[in-house]
């Protein structure tokens, strides 16, 4: 029995139940040093003891222990870049100095250039390093120009402010100033009875009313009176003239609303596609028609349409009652209009008329029987390689441009052209002969009806473009088939249609001149050839995307404010991300603008800015002190 209790007080002290116990007692100790530690990382280090642990804690606080940081970040990857600073762009008002500045044209670059064959007066643009980053300002007192066709016969003093022509031609009837007014009696060095009267001459003796005759061009234009009053016959010509020691004669055309750009005969092409104009015109224009073997003759018979009029008055024309009144003998005068017949011979022209001051050539419909007389007339050869429709900075050279080939005597060369103004929207010879690759006559069409809808949808948006006379000067600055004016035609307005020369594999100006419709090539990286304030509205359609690795968006954006007066519109089609840009650097340069839908709707990445350049001007000049 006793050997029985004391087998069962064995049982109870088994090494399970001391395991049991020896967790029991760890737990308790771990629990007292934790509740320690808390007390000690709360208030402080425990005070000296001579308990182990105490003076342990003592010895080491909480808060001096140095622990580790776990770190689980790469260590092999490049640095982030530094977020960049995005740039303000800051375009300041540039200097009174500038306010006519025409930078292709400017007076004391052009001295660096040669003199012979007025080369210095060519265009001769600015480095880039050399641009302006400020906004040329309109004249203190600018004003709106009058409306057309007041606009025609008014302009106000204050925005061109130039005084030289009342003077210098005064006898002629150039320009007058009345008031705070210019006053346009029509006159010209040959036509002192008015341009209006003038025009009815050369109507008496070429047809200009059954609208065979639809686009001129004006060389050495003067205020263009010539041009100014072809337009109430459905004429519109093409005026230009040099910037020279006649001050401001095509800024005064543009106020009076007249198509002009500033352009001179030199020695390279006019900026006009071949095959161009049906009439052609220089009223004593001071162009040496006689010298180098007859080059600028050369260069308008390019432009001439097959059929189409030169049309000459002033020396050396009726120098038999002018000669002493010119200054010049009647044997040198009799000589230079010998040579002037001599050329326009060779280059196969008839004279058909000359009665009084006028005299009229034409070109032939046809190079059948010209290609004959190289037999007689050795020069000037045809062109052989150049293309006859490249016209940016290219050389003139002294050779004809041949026309397209005929298959008979009768058959005008390049296609006949409806009268106007069934021409404008009939399709255009050049794109039913399928010269221009991938244009269609459908595709034309199709353009046409577009550009309809699309300008009737522009003046749902914007009511100044619906406003009749609101504008007078208007700039496409890519103009394409020219759909854009098409759609105008009927609004009194003209459009000045610019192809840029980037778009060389299409070239579509020839397209537009057999439309009817006027315009020029251009490089949008560099500066037009007009005037500061020539335009009331300016029509840009995808030309940043064009342009977009060639140039600064900026430097774009500072010419369109060049050319656009004060309170002219703009509207700009593009991809909606271009269009952010834009509307970033035109809040900086008194743009006021907003961003619409496209007209199909607003799931097109294509958007459209609408904007309005403020009026502003330079200050007044500070009055004058004596000292």
């Amino acid at each position: 029995m006793a050997a029985t209790r004391f087998l069962s007080h064995i049982t109870i002290f088994n090494p399970k139940n001391s395991n049991l116990y020896s967790i029991t007692i760890l737990a308790i100790l771990c629990t007292i040093f934790y509740l320690i530690g808390i007390w000690q990382h709360s208030f402080g280090p425990i005070p000296n003891s001579s308990s182990p642990v105490s003076g342990f804690l003592s010895s080491a606080p909480c808060y001096s222990l140095h622990t580790t940081q776990l770190d689980f970040m790469p260590h092999h990857l490049p640095h982030d870049p530094t977020p960049a600073t995005a740039r303000v762009p800051h375009f300041p008002p540039c200097n009174i100095s500038f306010s006519e500045y025409t930078p292709c044209e400017d007076a004391r670059r052009s001295l660096k250039f040669d003199r012979d064959m007025l080369i210095y007066r060519q265009r001769h643009c600015p480095e880039k390093n050399e641009l302006l980053k400020c906004r040329i300002p309109a004249p203190y007192g600018y004003k709106v120009p009058f409306r057309w066709p007041e606009s025609r016969e008014f302009a106000w003093f204050a925005n061109v402010p130039h005084k030289e022509l009342t003077v210098e031609k005064k006898a002629q009837n150039w320009v007058k100033v009345e008031g705070e007014k210019f006053r346009f009696p029509g006159g010209g060095t040959m036509f002192p009875r008015g341009a209006d009267a003038y025009i009815d001459d050369i109507d008496k003796l070429i047809n200009l009313k059954d609208g065979s005759i639809r686009t001129a061009i004006d060389t050495g234009c003067g205020v263009a009176s010539w041009g100014a009053y072809l337009l109430s016959r459905n004429i519109i010509a093409m005026s230009f003239a040099p910037r020279d020691t006649h001050e401001a004669q095509v800024q005064f055309a543009l106020e009076r609303g007249v198509p002009a750009l500033i352009g001179v005969l030199a020695s390279i092409r006019l900026p006009y596609p071949s095959r161009a104009f049906d009439m052609a015109h220089c009223s004593r224009c001071l162009i040496p028609w006689d010298n180098y073997d007859g080059i600028y003759l050369i260069e308008v018979d390019r432009i001439l349409r097959p059929g189409g009029y030169w049309i000459l008055s002033g020396p050396p024309i009726n120098w038999e009652n002018h000669w002493k009144g010119w200054n010049r003998t009647a044997d040198d005068l009799k000589a230079e209009q010998f040579r002037i017949e001599t050329v326009a011979k060779s280059l196969c022209w008839k004279k058909i008329v000359q009665k009084g001051d006028i005299a009229i050539w034409q070109k032939p419909t046809n190079h059948i029987h010209c290609k004959a007389t190289r037999k007689v007339f050795k020069q000037p050869r045809f062109c052989q390689t150049q293309n006859p429709d490249m016209a940016w900075y290219t050389k003139l050279e002294k050779c004809l441009t041949p026309l397209p080939q005929v298959s008979e005597i009768k058959e005008i060369a390049g296609g006949q052209l409806p009268k106007w103004p069934q021409r404008l929207n009939a399709i255009p010879p050049r794109i039913s002969s399928g010269s221009l690759t991938g244009v269609t006559g459908n595709n034309f069409v199709e353009n046409t009806e577009q550009w309809k809808e699309t300008v009737a949808y522009y003046k749902k948006i914007d009511y100044q473009l619906a406003q009749t006379g609101r504008y007078r000067n208007l700039l496409d600055m890519n103009a394409y088939l020219g759909g854009f004016a098409a759609a105008l035609v009927d609004d009194p307005v003209w459009v000045m249609n610019a192809v840029p020369v980037e778009a060389d594999q299409l070239n579509t100006l020839g397209v537009i001149y057999e439309r009817g419709l006027i315009g020029t090539y251009q490089n949008w990286c560099e500066a037009m050839s007009t005037y500061p304030r020539t335009y009331d509205f300016i029509h840009a359609d995808s030309i940043f995307s064009l342009y977009k690795d060639r140039c600064d968006m900026e430097d774009i954006l500072l010419e369109m404010d060049r050319v656009l007066r004060p309170e002219g519109s703009v509207i700009i089609r593009d991809d909606v991300d271009v269009l952010l840009k834009i509307k970033k650097i035109i809040e900086v340069m008194q743009w006021e603008g907003r961003i619409a839908d496209h007209e199909k709707g607003p799931h097109q990445r294509e958007k459209i800015l609408f904007a309005v350049k403020q009026y502003w001007t330079a200050p007044p000049l500070a009055p004058k002190h004596d000292q």
